[in-house]
Formats: C-alpha cells, structure tokens, sequence
C-alpha cells in the first residue's frame, strides 16, 4: 500500500524480492488471514510506515534465513501472527516470532486459526478466566473469531449468549455451540433482551469485538463487578466516555486488551499456539474457512468482510490458480 484508505487502497504491485537480514526468516507464502487488523492498518487507524503490505498473519515454507537464525532452518513449515507484510508471495519475519507447525496441521488451517485462536485463548484464559456455569455474551457470534470464541467458552462449561445480524448467522452460530442467539436488528433494546434471557440477570462478562455499535449495550447487558473484554472495533471506535459510568453500572471494569501483550515471550507465544493447534486436533475448535481470494482480490476480501457479507475465515492465497481449484472443486 502507497496510501491508506478504503479497499480501493490496495491494489496489486511487483516489487523486489526481500533479503532475510541477521535473526531473520524469508518465508514463501502458502495462506495469509485476512482479519480486522488488516483494516485498521488500511485505514491508518493503526499506522505503519507507508509504503507497506498489508497482511499480519500467515503459514508457509522457510526458503532461507539470515544470519545468526536458530529458531528455524529451510524447509520447515511455519505460521506466524501480527507480523505485517503478509499479503505476498514471500514475506521476511523475525525468526524469533515464527511458529513451527506440527504435520498435521496444515498451512490453510494455521492461517486461519493462529491470530484468531490466540486471540481467544487470551480472552478467555486470561482476559476473562471463563468458569463452568457462566453465562457470556458474544457479539458477532457467526464471525470468525465469535465462532472460535463461542467454542472455547462452551468447551469451558459455559453458556453462550450470542448477537449476529441475520438467521443464517444465528444457526452457525447456534451450531458453534451457542445457548441462545439474538437477531441485533429485531431488538430495540438488546441489554433487556439479554437479562431476559439470563432469568433477569445481568452477566459477568461481555466479549465484545463490534465496538461503537455494541458498547452502550455491552454495559448495560452486565451485572455489578461484570467485566467488559472490548477486543475490537469492528463498527468503528468507541467515543471517548465518563469512567464514572463503570461506578454507575456497579463497579465495573473494561479492559482493552491486545494479542501482541499476551504473546510478548516466544515460550508464551509457543505454549498458546501448541493450546489452539490441540483444540483444533480434538475438535473443540472448528476451523471454517468460507472466503480465498488471490492477491489481485484482496481489496474484494476487505469490502466483503467490512460489509459482514461473511462468516466464518477468509484467507488471502498467493497462488490464484490453486484460488481457482478450490473454488471449482467447492462448487
């Protein structure tokens, strides 16, 4: 990307192939995801240093390391997450940061599920310890974090309380395992809707990854000492606000936290990814990808993402030809 903007920002563009400098890893590009962080860093309301590819998450096949690299040798498989630069057919990353990928778990899977599935390893880990017989709302529960998200959470024992937009979203995300599901467009008040469905209860904790469309109602859906977990903005950022509505609301407490502070050390960020690739293993976490698109389509992903025209992964694929055979062969 030259400029940032909407999706007509990114456009395909031949550039030099990158050299791996000392601690460093050239990777060739199997799968990148395509995630919300993408946007923002289109967007500019996450800047980096233009010009830049997007792209912060992606598997493939080490084809030569720098200097000084131990981490990792050519031809290992490997995945990685909030590294920019991934919607390429080559990509350099700090070796330090790659993940070795286990034989059965393979380079579609690893980019559709590592950024996301740490994401909700953190969230309901540590974020906000889920326990047996909590009851959690999950916004934009058919998305391809809510779908991981609601997972995790009833495979902790709790009960999930899911929004999504349509009834088609409503039965993924009934099938992800959601308790109860509500149609966000079909409530005026989505806060008495969800008490309503608690016994008049409010909850112990929101996940909330929509952001200003959700916030007020997020609140309001809590009881006394209930926890907020805002982890994205999907709507657009939260308008600056009083902290005194947490007093109000009865002690509340927010937290906006990032993948980046929960992965900081290799041996944390090993022992997460070692967590999902387990999950994905027994079947507590399904990996739906439902969107590949080439390169020169990427701007296409965005727009059908931003327009929660999807659910579930998408990804961004290199090679278009092998694009093309899986659309056929889906079709």
């Amino acid at each position: 990307m030259y400029e940032v903007g909407g999706p007509e920002a990114l456009r395909e563009a031949e550039v030099d192939q990158p050299r791996p400098g000392p601690g460093e890893a050239l990777v060739e590009v199997a799968a990148s995801g395509v995630n919300f962080l993408d946007v923002y860093h289109r967007e500019g309301r996450y800047s980096l240093p233009l010009p830049f590819a997007p792209g912060a998450e992606g598997a493939g096949t080490v084809v030569e390391v720098g200097p000084g690299v131990a981490d990792v040798a050519v031809g290992d498989r490997v995945g990685w997450v909030e590294i920019p630069g991934t919607y390429a057919e080559r990509a350099v990353v700090d070796s330090s940061r790659l993940v070795p990928l286990p034989d059965d778990i393979g380079f579609e899977t690893a980019a559709a599920v590592l950024l996301q599935g740490m994401t909700a390893h953190y969230l309901v880990k540590d974020a906000y310890p889920v326990q047996g017989g909590d009851t959690v709302l999950v916004h934009a529960a058919a998305g391809g974090m809510g779908l991981l998200l609601t997972q995790l959470i009833t495979h902790l024992g709790g009960r999930v309380i899911g929004t999504t937009s349509t009834t088609a979203k409503a039965e993924l995300a009934k099938r992800a395992g959601a308790a109860e599901v509500i149609l966000s467009s079909a409530v005026d008040d989505l806060a008495a809707e969800v008490r309503r469905l608690n016994g008049g209860q409010g909850l112990p904790v929101v996940f909330d990854g929509v952001g200003a469309h959700t916030f007020d109602a997020s609140l309001a859906s809590l009881r006394p000492r209930g926890h907020l977990v805002l982890f994205g903005a999907a709507s657009g950022a939260v308008p600056p606000f009083d902290p005194i509505r947490l007093a109000h609301g009865g002690s509340l407490t927010l937290i906006r936290p990032s993948l980046g502070d929960f992965i900081a050390d290799r041996s944390e960020l090993l022992r997460r990814a070692a967590d999902v690739f387990e999950w994905v293993r027994s079947k507590a976490l399904e990996v739906t990808v439902t969107g590949r698109y080439a390169l020169s389509e990427a701007a296409q992903a965005h727009s059908d993402l931003e327009a929660r025209r999807t659910t579930g992964k998408l990804l961004v694929i290199p090679d278009a030809a092998a694009v093309g055979r899986r659309e056929e062969t889906r079709s």
